[in-house]
């Protein structure tokens, strides 16, 4: 599905999607999904059939490794 756009239907991508194994039983979990250009989608674990957000690698690379270094802990 090239060109897949932020705010499809997560349903309607055929992808494989993964779930976190640090996601627990009150459904907080955020999946993520390779997708056939290189892209990468996401969607919320609580609702598969809403909107899925829609990242080249290289976004999803430079928001990991900010992940990684603690840029975001504040967050939580």
């Amino acid at each position: 599905m090239p060109g897949v756009r932020n705010g499809v239907r997560a349903s309607q991508l055929d992808a494989h999607w993964i779930k976190s194994r640090h996601s627990n039983a009150e459904g907080n979990c955020v999946e993520v999904a390779p997708l056939l250009d290189g892209g990468v989608a996401l969607r919320n674990s609580r609702d598969p059939d809403g909107p899925a957000l829609v990242y080249t690698a290289a976004e999803l690379a430079a928001f990991l490794a900010g992940a990684k270094d603690g840029e975001f802990d504040h967050l939580v």
